[in-house]
């Protein structure tokens, strides 16, 4: 077969073909009468060889060491293959993510692109001043993806509050990022994922948190219910009782519920839960200890009633507390 027809069979073009030719690739097996190159069906083959190795990244020389080195082992070269080929795509995933989050600022001109490239960049700095001014920057410069980022794995404490009032002021977009977040394995993230959902006003991140209620661990629930306790959302009432049992910013937890019993209804399905609480399902002496200085934080009648039961309880430290806080309720 000719050079012309074994290009336009193969896809490999008569030029190709001459090139692997002079590296030793592909020879012709034989010369027609006239001197043209003339392919044997096993150099075909061995043309076909050579693009599927080429498919693989290798390079020319590897495949020539490929095809001809009986000692040659294909193991390490394709490892480091693999190894090259995920450290492309990282650096070409970084760029893409770069380049949609410069799109999305909708830059009018060429020094709008270069101010976004230098608050990311800024924000990827290991200096903590260099992320906390990029940070305060206008929130309109800073694209929210790269802020969400940021905050999900920002260890400074100054500068995970500044990008946490940032994102709280970059309007759309941030709450199901952030809600993203608090599926992470990572403990840490889902704090900061939830810390900064907290610090968002609005509907949909109050939907958020109202979700998270749902997390497994008791620290997300946690921030969820101390923030919906602020926004007068009555479903965080239970996560709040629980963190006062397990002594988790249970002080917090106490002020939450009295910011919820604001009616006396609410209120005295607060005192009823913590009540129940008390007699049912807590034994530990501490935990009784705390969720009776809870039930000061709540007004009503209900409250007042449980404290004077729990004023003559076996537990002299729980009966003391009660009484001193009856004392206080009085002196209103």
């Amino acid at each position: 077969m000719l050079i012309g027809e074994v290009a336009r069979r193969s896809g490999v073009s008569a030029r190709m073909l001459r090139h692997y030719e002079s590296l030793g690739l592909v020879r012709p097996s034989g010369r027609t009468d006239s001197g043209y190159r003339e392919y044997s069906g096993q150099d075909i083959r061995r043309i076909f060889h050579v693009e599927s190795l080429r498919s693989l990244g290798l390079s020319l020389r590897e495949v020539g060491r490929a095809l001809d080195d009986p000692g040659f082992t294909p193991s390490a070269l394709v490892g480091n293959l693999v190894r090259e080929t995920r450290e492309r795509i990282a650096a070409e995933t970084e760029l893409l993510t770069r380049l949609r989050r410069i799109h999305a600022t909708e830059p009018a001109g060429w020094e709008d692109v270069l101010q976004v490239v230098a608050l990311l960049q800024s924000l990827g700095s290991k200096s903590a001043d260099a992320r906390q001014r990029a940070a305060l920057s206008s929130v309109d410069e800073v694209p929210v993806e790269a802020l969400v980022e940021a905050a999900l794995s920002e260890t400074e404490p100054n500068v995970a509050g500044a990008l946490r009032w940032a994102l709280a002021r970059s309007g759309d977009g941030g709450p199901a990022l952030l809600a993203e977040g608090l599926g992470s394995p990572v403990a840490a993230v889902r704090e900061r994922a939830v810390r900064s959902l907290a610090e968002i006003p609005g509907g949909e991140a109050t939907a958020r948190l109202r979700h998270a209620l749902t997390n497994p661990g008791l620290v997300v629930r946690g921030y969820a219910a101390l923030a919906l306790g602020t926004r007068g959302v009555a479903d965080a009432v239970p996560t709040l009782i629980d963190m006062i049992v397990e002594g988790t910013n249970d002080v917090d937890a106490a002020d939450a519920l009295n910011v919820l019993a604001s009616d006396t209804a609410t209120a005295d399905r607060i005192a009823t839960r913590l009540v129940d609480r008390l007699t049912h399902d807590t034994t530990a002496a501490p935990a009784r200890g705390r969720l009776t200085q809870a039930l000061a934080a709540v007004p009503g009648e209900a409250a007042s009633r449980a404290l004077v039961e729990l004023s003559y309880d076996e537990d002299r430290a729980v009966a003391l507390t009660a009484a001193y806080l009856l004392q206080l309720r009085d002196a209103r």
